[in-house]
């Protein structure tokens, strides 16, 4: 992939995220990475979504975060996506936002279960919260250590991450991902949603449990996997 078509692709997620309700002000970014040249393409810091041009998004080496294009500072959750691009080399790319829903749960530091069947159509299982960051952890390499504690979360879990691609940073908020910067997105809308209906069922039923394991892996995998069957050949 040349480093505009990346730039293009990253430059709008950003804008689909913001368009879809996610962000408030400038509450957000989406990266996407060009995995053949190892190069890492990131929201501006601080730049508004309506003046956000392809021309504005820098460029990073992953393996050392060098700025090899752009003359905007990049986000400062950079090190964030770094780490997880580092991490799964599943990922092609991440969102963050602060959606109103999905960072309730961070911020009560409680992960989504699956109570039905739409959150098994895109989560394989409950979207899981990270622990709490030590003293040590804040102040030194914040960001880097927030990306190390969401990589924790998959080192005994049996699920690829692909199959949960969203995770709550404890008191923080979501982070989501996918194969491309346009999936990530996919991710934190379907997140969101999921989370809202999470809540109201809660609300509804305060003994509500959740989805048996049959049923998740029913819908989960006619939509994933290699034998799915949702939708057109």
């Amino acid at each position: 992939m040349d480093i505009i078509t990346l730039k293009k692709l990253v430059c709008e997620a950003n804008i689909e995220l913001n368009a879809k309700g996610l962000v408030t002000y400038t509450w957000g970014n989406v990266s996407g990475i060009d995995r053949e040249n190892k190069l890492v393409a990131i929201k501006p810091s601080g730049v508004p979504y309506k003046d956000l041009t392809p021309d504005k998004i820098p460029v990073l080496r992953l393996e050392n975060a060098e700025l090899v294009e752009g003359s905007f500072t990049p986000s400062c959750d950079t090190p964030i996506h770094l780490e997880l691009y580092r991490a799964f080399p599943e990922i092609g790319g991440i969102a963050h936002s602060h959606s109103t829903y999905a960072t309730a749960f961070a911020q009560a530091m409680k992960h989504i279960p699956c109570f039905g069947t739409t959150h098994a159509d895109y989560f394989f299982g409950a979207i899981p919260v990270t622990r709490k960051l030590s003293s040590s952890e804040i102040d030194e390499n914040y960001e880097a250590n927030t990306g190390k504690v969401i990589a924790e979360l998959w080192k005994d879990k049996e699920s690829g991450i692909l199959n949960i691609p969203a995770a709550l940073v404890a008191q923080h908020g979501p982070f989501t991902w996918g194969i491309s910067p346009e999936k990530a997105v996919e991710s934190s809308v379907v997140l969101e949603e999921t989370a809202r209906m999470a809540i109201l069922s809660m609300t509804i039923n305060p003994e509500v449990f959740s989805i048996g394991k049959e049923l998740l892996g029913k819908h989960f995998l006619r939509k994933h996997g290699n034998n799915a069957y949702y939708g057109q050949k």
